[in-house]
């Protein structure tokens, strides 16, 4: 599971990226949705944030920083029963990183200014590793997204798909782009799409390029129980299929 919200400069922000990655839309998308908000100036200012994150090629690429309410604005168009569930999910990390935030709050004004000096680089300090952590977890969701592979649950789809290729005297890939076709008319959903907001991701966190290389559409499916279960439906069919 992503981590949808992370305190940055000391408040609970979240970024186009993670938006895209939630949301199962391309990063690009998200951030032309952004672009044409009918807000004001002065509300996208004090609400979204432009940065940067290396992309595939090693260049730095556009992405944004979002607060609560840049990214209550951002998603009120964005419908469906998954988009509901990940709205609230939003809310509920928002409300808790303002609690996290608040705990900690200290008021200084009344000390001396060498004690105010000694706090604020502690709080900076704080603020960096709290940074630090952050993308800590991130990478770690990843790794775990795609480091713990069900081998015994691939090695049977594979097997399943070899003898349908032997069995109607096609070839292996042809089936598995097929395969591939079928899940996404079921899932109503966009592997390639998935695949590239990965990819983004573990750039981001910066994994190697061999890690990044090595992630296929089998991560992705096997990262969402739904669609692990409707691509097994699928595979099993096709090896039905071309029994005699």
């Amino acid at each position: 599971m992503i981590q949808l919200v992370f305190i940055q400069k000391g408040q609970a922000v979240t970024d186009s990226l993670t938006v895209a990655e939630a949301f199962g839309k391309e990063h690009r998308r998200v951030m032309q949705d952004i672009r044409e908000l009918p807000c004001s100036d002065d509300f996208r200012l004090h609400h979204f944030v432009q940065s940067d994150y290396t992309n595939g090629q090693g260049r730095p690429t556009p992405k944004y920083l979002m607060t609560e309410q840049g990214f209550t604005m951002l998603v009120m168009g964005y419908t469906g029963p998954k988009a509901m569930e990940f709205k609230e999910r939003y809310i509920t990390e928002f409300h808790r990183m303002r609690e996290k935030i608040q705990t900690t709050a200290v008021d200084t004004s009344q000390l001396s200014p060498i004690l105010q000096l000694l706090i604020q680089q502690e709080q900076q300090q704080q603020a960096i590793m709290q940074r630090q952590d952050a993308t800590d977890q991130r990478v770690a969701v990843i790794q775990e997204t795609i480091l713990q592979r069900d081998d015994d649950w691939r090695d049977k789809l594979n097997g399943m798909l070899n003898g349908a290729a032997r069995r109607s005297g096609g070839v292996f890939r042809d089936l598995r782009k097929r395969s591939y076709e079928m899940l996404e008319s079921r899932a109503k959903c966009d592997l390639n799409r998935r695949l590239r907001n990965l990819h983004d991701r573990l750039r981001e966190s910066g994994a190697t390029k061999t890690k990044i290389s090595e992630t296929n559409r089998l991560d992705v499916i096997e990262a969402d129980p739904k669609l692990k279960e409707i691509y097994t439906t699928v595979v099993k069919e096709l090896s039905i299929g071309t029994l005699t």
